[in-house]
């Protein structure tokens, strides 16, 4: 039994509302739903939040709100895996029992279904793997970054890398923030993501947006556009 879990809490401070904010003439959280329904990955799609209105909202677009998620679980430090971990046992108290679990995060609407199709057969095919999660390569050398100094100039963080050429540097990868299948038992220990056991699936960076302040929104926006236009005259 494989179960989509999509955090979805309704304390979004930076763009309020965020999960159930329109996007691309959809409520954001819409997106992730239809491409978990599209992978056909999933026997169960399930939105874990503390908000009845994203409750309503996620319910409409064809996912499960089975239970609502205790205030302990829904401030500003709570991390994704104990929130998984929790969806886990609750499923478990109910006698359903998910061998793979994805948690898949509500603001990835550039997440496509066949990237989660991607992540579910590397970790089937790696059997020593505890999770498959999207990655992205960083658009410029991670070795040349700056950092701004308390007296208005700079200083890099690796200044031996002034003069080495980029082809010549390791590239750089990120979380994509956008999909995260785990092993059953890897969310309820709470066995960290990044790591050993973890298996990245590259995404390109046009698909990957990270979404925190007004201007992501904005800018994901403009790229979700020129994506979309891109497809209708393909």
């Amino acid at each position: 039994m494989n179960i989509a879990v999509i955090p979805a809490r309704g304390g979004s401070k930076r763009i309020p509302r965020k999960n159930i904010k329109d996007f691309g003439g959809r409520p954001m959280i819409a997106w992730s739903i239809e491409a978990a329904r599209q992978s056909e990955c999933f026997d169960r799609i399930l939105v874990s939040t503390d908000d009845s209105e994203i409750a309503e909202v996620a319910q409409r677009h064809g996912a499960d709100v089975p239970f609502m998620r205790p205030a302990a679980l829904s401030d500003d430090h709570t991390g994704t895996i104990p929130v998984i971990a929790h969806a886990i046992e609750w499923l478990q108290e109910h006698g359903e029992m998910p061998e793979a679990v994805c948690c898949l995060y509500a603001t990835a609407p550039f997440v496509t279904p066949g990237a989660l199709q991607q992540g579910y057969r590397a970790l089937n095919e790696h059997i020593d793997a505890d999770y498959a999660f999207s990655v992205t390569s960083f658009p410029f050398p991670i070795q040349r970054a700056l950092r701004m100094t308390s007296n208005g100039r700079v200083e890099m963080f690796q200044p031996e890398h002034f003069n080495t050429r980029s082809q010549d540097l390791e590239e750089a990868w990120h979380d994509a923030g956008q999909f995260y299948w785990g092993r059953t038992d890897a969310w309820q220990a709470g066995r960290a993501l990044f790591g050993q056991r973890s298996i990245p699936i590259p995404m390109p960076r046009h698909r990957v947006q990270d979404i925190d302040a007004p201007e992501d929104w904005e800018r994901a926006e403009w790229l979700f556009r020129a994506l979309h236009q891109v497809d209708s005259n393909s």
